[in-house]
């Protein structure tokens, strides 16, 4: 019986000291487990609030930052402002500070959540962020300092050389580019305002670039100048059109900025000078024939006209260059009181017409013609041959006319006069004209050789009326 008492009290001994070993194993582990769990609570806590290792925000190392540590470091972190094209340091900006503020935090938080691991990682990570607040500096001044500079660069270096379509002795030609080494400050500028904002900024090198000569900028220069050079301008002089092709009278041409064609040198004087001269009739002999029916040549004198050449050419340039090809020929001139041509628009009878005053010195007679029939005629009395007061021959034409007028001159012997007359019609500048002449008596056929008038044509005063009535003011006078 003591024995079996023995080994129950062993028993007992022996299980208390199991569970007490068994308490000391849990009281153990649950203290491993609860430091690994702060551990790993002050760890999770740690990766959420700090960035790992080799974290780089806009270039500068946030790494083992929180989120605050991160945004101080930023807004104290240098900016260099040194501009780059390419490898090249051309301008050295101000130096200045991140334009960082904690409007900018919220995004500085959401690069910490994107960027966490439970544990720490020495994985690189870059992030960009732009100042909520724009950088005055970046954004106006130092682009203005940089525009600046380019500018002053560019006045250093080669400009490119534009291929250009011209027109030289009458072909097209189109002239080499060359390339050159200034800056294209517009795509520069584009390329500055692209920039990330970081420490230093690196633009593209961007240069300007020629025009080149199979570029679509030349192919349709090409095209204005061969449409130009196919332009043919009707050219009309009295009742003549004449063809002016640009291809035979244009050997020097280019094109302006808004393609406008600028003729630099041409035959189109020449031309016109040519035309002209073949139909204008001032200071020419005019082809006339007489009431007897001779063919016989009278130099022109105030009646006849010319062209202004320079102002001739001047519409034919503006024709060339415009869109109207058709001129009529205006600018008329000639030997009447202020420079008028008369005749422009005569062109049968060589230009005299067939409406004109004719004036025989040889037979002291004159015929009047209104479309080409004798109207009237009569004997009259010329210049004085004696005293070389002698009626100027020539083609002119009637002045004015005028009734009940008073004649003033001087005579051969230098005495004044001053004589009244019922019709007068002057035909030369210096005083010469037809009149009545109630005093005359002698009105032979040879009265002018020693008894004619002071260059006047005088008229018997009983015809004098008809005369007058059909002479009409700028009609011709033929006096030969």
């Amino acid at each position: 019986m003591e024995a079996k008492a023995v080994n129950s009290l062993d028993e007992k001994v022996i299980l208390k000291n199991v569970a007490e070993n068994r308490l000391k194993v849990w009281k153990i582990i649950t203290i491993i487990l609860l430091f690994i769990i702060l551990c790993f609570g002050t760890l999770f806590y740690y990766q959420k609030t700090h960035f790992n290792a080799n974290i780089v925000i806009n270039d500068v190392n946030v790494g083992r930052l929180t989120s605050d540590q991160a945004l101080n470091v930023l807004q104290t972190s240098p900016l260099n402002n040194d501009i780059y094209i390419g490898d090249s340091l051309i301008y050295e900006g101000k130096k200045t500070e991140m334009n960082y503020t904690e409007e900018d935090l919220p995004y500085i938080k959401s690069f910490l959540e994107s960027q966490w691991t439970f544990f720490p990682s020495s994985e690189t990570k870059s992030f960009y962020l732009e100042p909520t607040i724009q950088d005055g500096y970046r954004a106006e001044g130092l682009r203005k300092e940089l525009e600046e500079q380019l500018v002053s660069l560019n006045q250093t270096l080669q400009a490119p050389v534009d291929a250009r379509a011209s027109i030289d002795d009458g072909k097209i030609i189109v002239s080499q580019s060359f390339d050159g080494e200034q800056y294209d400050i517009n795509s520069l500028l584009e390329d500055y305002d692209k920039q990330e904002y970081r420490n230093d900024i690196h633009l593209q090198p961007f240069f300007l670039e020629p025009i080149k000569e199979d570029s679509e900028e030349v192919n349709l220069q090409i095209e204005m100048l061969d449409s130009f050079l196919n332009r043919t301008i009707e050219y009309e002089i009295q009742d003549k059109v004449h063809l002016i092709n640009a291809s035979e009278v244009i050997q020097k041409a280019s094109l302006s900025d808004n393609m406008d064609v600028l003729i630099e040198s041409d035959t189109i004087l020449d031309t016109i000078t040519d035309l002209i001269d073949r139909q204008s009739t001032l200071g020419k002999d005019y082809i006339f024939t007489t009431h007897s029916g001779k063919e016989i040549t009278v130099k022109g004198q105030g009646y006849g006209w010319a062209l202004d050449i320079e102002k001739e050419a001047e519409l034919i340039y503006g024709a060339l260059e415009g869109e109207d090809p058709f001129v009529s020929a205006s600018h008329i001139y000639g030997n009447g009181w202020q420079g008028e041509g008369y005749g422009y628009n005569v062109t049968s009878n060589y230009g005299i017409g067939g409406t004109y005053a004719e004036v025989s010195i040889a037979d002291q007679r004159m015929w009047i013609y209104k479309d080409g029939k004798l109207v009237v005629t009569t004997n009259v009395v010329t210049g004085n041959r004696k005293t070389q007061r002698d009626t100027l021959p020539g083609v002119w034409y009637v002045l004015y006319k005028r009734t009940n007028y008073t004649l003033t001159g001087t005579s051969a012997d230098d005495s004044d006069y001053a004589i009244e007359v019922d019709y007068w019609a002057p035909f030369t500048n210096s005083g010469q004209g037809f009149h009545d002449a109630g005093w005359r008596t002698n009105w032979s056929k040879n009265a002018y050789l020693t008894e004619g008038s002071n260059g006047c044509v005088n008229v018997p005063p009983n015809v004098m009326k008809a005369i007058y009535e059909n002479l009409a003011t700028y009609d011709p006078v033929v006096i030969y």
